[in-house]
């Protein structure tokens, strides 16, 4: 497996995405506008939780899974082309970032409304149209906790899914700082995180997280409800 992505004609980004016994193969061109704001380009986050789904893309197929913050969206779209009921979102103040969100689905063969679902949702604020969204088996997201100063307006919104649809929230992070911290707000909001080894899932499915790190410290956790 190489974790390596890489670059088309189009300025897109191509993601291979193999089994390692099987002859299961993924290819993904996610576009990107690097000279754009931040939510138009793929973060390393993203590569990694997209191969942790890609590692579990037997069970996902079929869930409900509604990305967060999603940006490029590749971890989501992965999603859906293996079969899960996908929803995409990022802030709804932000619609030329929908608007690219859509593009990137459209470019991998999947139409909004009809294959999977577009919508703005602005983390810690509850407008009438994001309580009709859902429910969700599962929410994902890569590197939302990139400011200290968002980490409660997250948590609030994914607090609210965790109880309305007793799913779970799994997201990678890239460790900025190591005074920043979750775990008053996970008290406060009566949620809980749960490291994921992904060495040692690295292992079983032949995918090499060290590699898709790099020099980067990322992490992969699961919260649900304490």
């Amino acid at each position: 497996m190489s974790g390596a992505a890489v670059c088309t004609n189009s300025g897109g980004r191509r993601f291979v995405f193999r089994a390692a016994s099987l002859p299961d193969q993924l290819d993904l061109i996610v576009p990107e506008l690097l000279q754009a704001s931040y939510s138009f380009y793929i973060w390393p986050s993203a590569p990694v939780l997209a191969w942790f789904l890609w590692s579990q893309r037997n069970s996902i197929c079929g869930k409900r899974i509604l990305e967060i913050g999603s940006g490029t969206a590749l971890p989501g779209i992965l999603a859906a082309k293996c079969g899960a009921i996908v929803t995409l979102t990022d802030s709804c103040t932000l619609p030329k970032s929908l608007a690219h969100i859509s593009h990137c689905c459209q470019v991998n063969g999947l139409t909004p409304g009809k294959d999977i679902e577009v919508v703005g949702l602005s983390w810690g604020l509850f407008l009438k149209d994001n309580f009709r969204i859902g429910p969700f088996d599962l929410i994902i997201g890569s590197d939302c906790f990139y400011d200290p100063a968002i980490f409660e307006e997250i948590l609030v919104t994914i607090a609210y899914f965790l109880e309305r649809d007793n799913a779970r929230f799994l997201f990678t992070y890239q460790e900025r700082s190591s005074d920043w911290t979750i775990e008053a707000l996970l008290k406060k909001w009566n949620l809980k995180a749960n490291l994921i080894d992904l060495l040692s899932i690295g292992e079983v499915h032949g995918i090499n997280f060290a590699e898709l790190m790099g020099d980067h410290s990322i992490h992969l956790l699961e919260i649900v409800r304490a």
